[in-house]
């Protein structure tokens, strides 16, 4: 009787695999020779490369100086992710802003352009106007020698394949935002047809940003809120996403702490948001902007310091409940919040203290920490399309940059 056989590995799929794996080697080192990848990937020098040699035809790396490689023989060549060729474009759509990003292998901003949004806009004039700015960004980009392979879109409300369900706060319902936003772009640039476009909730977004480029060290399960006109809310667990059934996960936003509270543009009554968004801030303090409601409080008005307590208050409120169910390493505040975190944390925090339950969030305890200053939704945006590089880099490869 004949004994089934396991199928073989495809080679061509096995290439692409280990073009991965030298990829995100090289990069997760910033420097270093093809013997250390070899070594590293517990691949032949031989093979890594032929990889090599592959990834810079590719433009996804390159090679200076020499250096020894800590091991017997000759000196190996310097290998490094290339600050040319390859990058993310990320686009964030906020209720008052869009701003566009280009970043680069190395992980550096290369163009960053932000633009005043009016909310009263139609969604699909506000994707043509955020098309315009990127197609700015990337005709600058294109001068420094960088080709986007992708482009990430940051936006509000609940994002389904490509569709913004529901963005109260813009009025938004059922947006097909990716092809809107692919079809002004190409219009705008015709050479970027095909460019793959994918899109998340910008909070999402911000905390991907923070992940991979923000201050939390060796923490990998977080919860991260932005603070913007509306909140939203991430969930990271050990270093992903959790998404939910549907993708909608962490709309913190919209839990109600108050339910006899003021009426939510979602329907609901007493959200997190109508206490802890912008709106909900600068109005009881007479505040023009975050800015001044910093001013205002730092000078001790009473309007303003009571402002910020309140929303310390259910901040905290909706936080330990989140804690309590989750059990995170952190909270991370972003957006506006961390100008305002001198006034806004001991009220969080105390509440954090009294409520969760295993009580490990005293206000000592260092868990509740302001966001990076450079991790936002627009990089966290391109991030993630540089991410999908370095997984599949021929799938996400641009034209051959060496002769």
């Amino acid at each position: 009787m004949n004994q089934p056989t396991e199928p073989k590995a495809d080679k061509s799929g096995v290439r692409r695999h280990n073009l991965s794996l030298v990829l995100r080697t090289v990069h997760e080192a910033g420097e270093t020779t093809r013997a250390a990848v070899a070594a590293r990937v517990g691949l032949t020098r031989p093979a890594v490369s032929s990889l090599v040699e592959q990834l810079l035809d590719l433009g996804f790396l390159v090679e200076s100086g020499k250096t020894f490689s800590g091991q017997a023989g000759r000196p190996g060549t310097v290998l490094k992710p290339a600050d040319t060729g390859p990058a993310g474009l990320g686009v964030e759509i906020n209720v008052d802003y869009v701003t566009v990003r280009v970043v680069d292998l190395t992980g550096t901003d290369r163009v960053r352009r932000t633009e005043p949004l009016d909310h009263r806009e139609a969604a699909a004039d506000v994707l043509a106007r955020a098309a315009r700015i990127a197609a700015e960004a990337l005709d600058e980009a294109a001068g420094l020698g960088l080709a986007p392979v992708g482009a990430g879109l940051a936006l509000p409300g609940l994002v389904h394949d490509g569709t913004v369900r529901q963005a109260p706060n813009l009025g938004w319902h059922e947006v097909p935002a990716e092809a809107l936003f692919g079809k002004a772009l190409t219009a705008l640039r015709p050479g970027t047809a095909g460019l793959p476009v994918t899109s998340d909730n910008e909070a999402n977004m911000a905390a991907l940003a923070e992940l991979w480029s923000g201050s939390l060290g060796e923490i990998r399960t977080f919860l991260h809120l932005t603070g913007e006109i509306g909140v939203g809310g991430a969930i990271v667990v050990h270093g992903e996403l959790l998404r939910g059934a549907h993708g909608f996960a962490g709309e913190i936003g919209h839990v109600v702490v108050d339910a006899e509270g003021p009426r939510c543009r979602c329907g609901s009554r007493g959200c997190l948001e109508q206490y802890a968004g912008q709106a909900a801030l600068l109005a009881p303090a007479d505040a023009t902007g975050v800015p001044d409601l910093a001013r205002r409080a730092g000078a001790g008005e009473p309007r303003a310091l009571a402002a910020l307590a309140e929303a310390g208050r259910m901040l905290g409120r909706a936080l330990s409940g989140a804690v309590n169910l989750l059990d995170p390493e952190a909270v991370v505040l972003g957006g506006i919040y961390p100008l305002l975190m001198p006034w806004l944390a001991p009220a969080l925090a105390g509440e954090l203290s009294d409520r969760v339950v295993s009580g490990l969030w005293t206000p000592d305890a260092g868990r509740l920490r302001p966001a990076s200053a450079a991790a936002d939704a627009s990089r966290g945006a391109a991030a993630l399309i540089l991410h999908a590089a370095l997984a599949d880099p021929l799938t996400y490869a641009p034209a051959p940059s060496r002769p």
